[in-house]
């Protein structure tokens, strides 16, 4: 990248809370957990929204909590109830928020909303804008 990009890229930059939080259209990584049907969706509902959501929201280094809503169209069935991304700056922050200790209780509350690996599929990535 040329100095004078550079530059005009940093300049674009937000401070917030003394970290430096780039605009959109920047790399970034993603964390994306697919929760499938569970056994009683109000029972889900209510932990994850109440106790598991306000647990992920305290991570060191989320940039962004979403959830998808409402119906989930796959070509390979409906069996999905729920998709979480949880944006951050880098794989490398993806696994330094969870070693700290909300990220472990974050990870055995997980248990708490799909207790057997086959009840959700967790990917982790980079992603950057094409």
């Amino acid at each position: 990248m040329a100095l004078g990009t550079r530059l005009c890229y940093l300049e674009l930059q937000v401070a917030f809370e003394g970290n430096f939080i780039p605009l959109a259209g920047t790399e970034m990584a993603r964390m994306v957990v697919i929760y499938k049907k569970p056994k009683d969706p109000a029972t889900f509902d209510k932990h994850y929204f109440e106790v598991h959501v306000p647990l992920a929201k305290r991570l060191p280094g989320i940039r962004k909590y979403e959830v998808s809503k409402g119906l989930i169209v796959s070509p390979s069935g409906n069996d999905q109830y729920l998709i979480a991304t949880l944006h951050f700056d880098s794989l490398e922050a993806i696994q330094k928020a969870f070693a700290t200790e909300v990220g472990q209780a974050c990870a055995t509350d997980r248990e708490n909303l799909a207790p057997v690996s086959s009840d959700y599929q967790m990917y982790l990535f980079d992603d950057r804008e094409v």
